[in-house]
Order: structure tokens, then sequence, then C-alpha cells
């Protein structure tokens, strides 16, 4: 894919490595199929193609922690997908790192309706763009519950819209829980989400 006479900014984190923009193409859905294999993470923000770095063993960890979590207790025809290319508009294509959706909501290439409860989990490089964006972009997609996990605290952060924002619903951390019945009836706990990476590396 070439960006022509685009902007490319490279990043300074472990997270995001750059953002491409072009003055008179808006990045979308189809520019994420063209693009190669290369061991990068692509996603679309505000039209603008934005370059991840892979994710590291111990976020994935926490990603598959949180797929055994849910995925049991995810009533029949709702899915529970690692990083899926949502669709929310024309220019807005993120990667959440979990998708909790409606098999109705499924489009050929990516998640095409509003799933019902996105999760991200921090990493040093993505902590603004979760936190302050990404809340802002599920909240006026209409994503009814946003869930941020910080495995360095570790903590879990659940929040539910309410008249367009997001509000906090509940924090839970180390070993506190929390038990809901919604979106997906389950507990959190924390500790649960990277005890692999604390007992068995001592990390």
């Amino acid at each position: 894919m070439d960006c022509g006479d685009g902007d490319v900014r490279v990043g300074s984190t472990l997270g995001t490595v750059g953002i491409a923009s072009h003055p008179t193409h808006r990045f979308d859905l189809q520019d994420l199929l063209d693009l190669p294999d290369d061991g990068y993470q692509y996603e679309v923000i505000d039209g603008a193609l934005v370059v991840n770095a892979a994710p590291s063993w111990r976020h994935q960890e926490v990603v598959a922690r949180l797929l055994d979590l849910l995925r049991p207790a995810a009533p029949a025809g709702v899915l529970v997908l690692p990083s899926p290319a949502w669709r929310l508009d024309e220019g807005q294509v993120p990667q959440p790192d979990v998708v909790v959706v409606s098999s109705a909501c499924l489009g050929e290439h990516a998640v095409e309706g509003v799933p019902l409860l996105v999760v991200e989990v921090l990493s040093p490089g993505n902590r603004g763009a979760d936190l302050v964006r990404k809340r802002a972009l599920y909240a006026d997609a209409g994503c009814p519950s946003y869930w941020i996990v910080d495995p360095a605290e570790p903590s879990v952060l659940l929040l539910t819209l309410d008249e367009g924002q997001y509000v906090e619903r509940a924090r839970v951390v180390g070993d506190e829980t929390v038990t809901l019945v919604e979106p997906v009836p389950t507990t959190i706990r924390p500790i649960d989400l990277v005890r692999f990476v604390v007992d068995t590396l001592g990390l």
C-alpha cells in the first residue's frame, strides 16, 4: 500500500510504532485487508493508519486468561474474540484485545455491529490511547461496556455507558473480586489474570 505524500510519524514507545495519514485518503478496513502479514498490528483511528508493535507474551497471556474467563460464560449466539477488527464507521477500525459480540454483528472480515463488551489490556505504549482516545471512541460507538485491564497493578476498571459517556461501575485490584450478571455472568479477580507471570516467573 502506497501512502503517497502522506505524513508518517514514528512513535518512541513499545506500543505504537508509527502513524500514517494522507491528505486526501482516509484509511479504512480495506486498507487493513491489503496490508502484508509482517508481524505488526494495524488499526485505523480517525482515518489514520496506526502501526503497533506485536504484543508481548505477558500481554498475550492476560488476553488468553480473559478468553478462558469469558468464553464458558457467554450465552448461545455470543462470541468472545481476540483482537478482531471492529469497523465502527468509515475511518474507524480499532482492534480491541477482546470483544464480546453477538454473531449477528459479524461481517465477513470484521465486527460490523456494536459489541456487548470490549476489553483493552494496557501496555507501556498504549496507556494513553486506551484510557483516553479509545474510551471516547467506544462510547461514541455505543458499546455498553468497556473494561480496562492493567496487568502491572493488577487491576480491572469496569465502565458502563450512561447517556453517551462511560461511568465507573467498579474497579477491582489484586485479589479483590467483583461478580457480574451482564454483559457476561462471571466473577473477576485481577490477580488471576496475571497468576502465571507472578507465580512462575516472579515478575
